[in-house]
Parts: structure tokens; C-alpha cells; sequence
């Protein structure tokens, strides 16, 4: 139920949404005498707004603290006995109906698990992603990435396939069920810096201890980070994704998927093996 509540209400308060249908609404209203002024002037101010946010760098702000709560990793010459995927960076339709992977704008967590595993030889790859849409097919990204990775050439025996997740807290418990990580092992978790604190806070609940690989950032640092975008629509993208990561932590918080609300490093293991940005 948790699944399917919070994908609906994301839906209707996304931002780029929120402001569109406000764009509208003010349209509709302007058409009735009444109402014309205030109408016309809801119009104008969101329309106005809407450029705003996608033009200057606001989005950008609000996701340079997600990024930079976990450091890049730095392999300190430690074993790795494992590594989690999380999946979010394959269409799993488009990739079955074509014949081959097809990925987004997350595309580096594939990528770095391919570099880790030829990096790591003894470690095990495990993926997670089933099929998290509310309408669709539902088909799971995991088994896709899975075949992916033996068709390059990495030992199937290496690669255990989660596919039931459909949120990020079901990765963790699920990936715990299936890795049955020992006490000492090391596994790195990859996905998108932006989204790291949240899925670290759930592993944690979970009880599966892992290190934060961050990859897929999507904010610069320094004078980057003043830059415009090119494209409304850019900065009304970046906008919707960093804004659903902190509603989910909000969320996971108050659920009790999470521990505290803003999930940062604290184990010797993250100290050791991490560097800042």
C-alpha cells in the first residue's frame, strides 16, 4: 500500500506538474468574469515562476547537500567481498523489446559496477530492481542488467539477481535476504550520489552494513554550481528528482524506513574508505 500511496501522491506534487496544472488552472478561472483577474494573474505568476526555476540554478542548490554527504570512495586496498546495484538505470521494456540494454541518464551505475567487478574479481555483484511502476508492464531492470553483465564477459557464478524491489527500502531487505551478508564482509552500494543518504539509511535499518560507492553526480561544485541551465525543461527535470529524494527521505523517516532523517557516514569503515569531494 506504501508503494502504491507514495507513487500516486509523487505524481500530483511533482513540481514540474504542480506548476502546470496551476498554469492551467489560472487559464480556466481567467475564463469565467469573476474570476478573470485572479485568474490571469495565477497564470502569469506561475508561468513567470516556472521559468524562473528552470532557468537559474535552484535545483541545483538543493541537490549539492545530497551529493556531498557521502565522499567518493578511495580503495584503500581492503577486500571487497561484495557489490549492490540498485537499479534506476535501465529501461527494462525498451531494453526487452529492442534487443539491447537501453540506458538513462543513470547510466554510470552500471558502468562503475562493470569497473568494480573487473577491479574486485573475487567479489559478488548483486542487482536489485524489479519492476517499480504503478501502470506499465512492470518488467524487473535486474534480470536485464544480469544478462548485460554475461554477455561482456563477467562470470555468471558472480551475479545475483534481485527482482522484486519496486522502492528503495525493499532493495535493502531484499538484497539482505539474498547476499546473507557475514559479519566483516565489505559490500560497496552503488547508485546515484543524489540518492545515497536515503539508500544507505535504509540498508542500515535493515541491517546490512555497506560502503558508499557515489556515482551519477549531477552537480559540479564551486562556480558550477552558478551555472543556468540551457533548457526550462533541464532545470525543471533536476528539479522534480531532487525534490522526490528529499520528500523520500521525509518519508522514510516518519515510516520508520530509516533510523534518522538525514542519513551521513559514521562507521570506521566509511572514514577509511572515503575521500572528499
Amino acid at each position: 500500500m506504501f508503494y502504491y500511496v507514495s507513487k500516486i501522491a509523487w505524481f500530483f506534487a511533482t513540481p514540474s506538474n504542480l506548476l502546470l496544472s496551476a498554469i492551467l488552472l489560472g487559464l480556466v478561472l481567467a475564463l469565467f468574469a469573476p474570476l478573470r483577474t485572479f485568474g490571469v494573474g495565477l497564470a502569469l505568476v506561475t508561468t513567470v515562476t516556472t521559468i524562473a526555476l528552470g532557468l537559474l540554478p535552484v535545483a541545483t542548490y538543493l541537490m549539492v547537500p545530497l551529493e556531498e554527504r557521502f565522499p567518493l570512495f578511495k580503495d584503500d586496498g581492503k577486500p571487497v567481498d561484495g557489490i549492490v546495484l540498485l537499479g534506476g538505470a535501465v529501461d527494462a521494456s525498451d531494453s526487452l523489446s529492442r534487443g539491447r540494454i537501453s540506458a538513462n541518464e543513470a547510466a554510470e551505475r552500471v558502468l562503475d559496477t562493470i569497473q568494480l567487478a573487473h577491479r574486485y574479481p573475487q567479489a559478488r555483484i548483486l542487482i536489485s530492481g524489479g519492476g517499480g511502476t504503478v501502470f506499465g508492464d512492470g518488467r524487473a531492470e535486474a534480470p536485464v542488467i544480469a544478462d548485460y553483465f554475461r554477455s561482456i564477459g563477467i562470470d555468471p557464478a558472480r551475479i545475483l539477481v534481485e527482482d522484486r524491489s519496486r522502492t528503495t527500502s525493499e532493495n535493502a531487505l531484499y538484497a539482505r535476504d539474498l547476499a546473507k551478508p557475514k559479519e566483516g564482509e565489505r559490500w560497496l552500494l552503488v547508485t546515484s550520489a543524489w540518492h545515497m543518504p536515503r539508500a544507505v539509511g535504509v540498508f542500515e535499518k535493515a541491517g546490512f552494513s555497506v560502503t558508499a560507492y557515489p556515482v551519477d553526480f549531477r552537480t559540479g561544485g564551486g562556480s558550477n554550481n552558478l551555472r543556468l541551465f540551457a533548457f526550462v525543461s533541464d532545470g525543471l527535470r533536476r528539479l522534480d528528482v531532487v525534490t522526490k529524494e528529499w520528500a523520500g527521505l521525509v518519508g522514510y523517516y516518519l515510516t520508520g524506513r530509516t533510523n534518522v532523517l538525514f542519513p551521513a557516514p559514521h562507521s570506521s569503515s566509511d572514514a577509511v574508505g572515503s575521500a572528499s569531494l
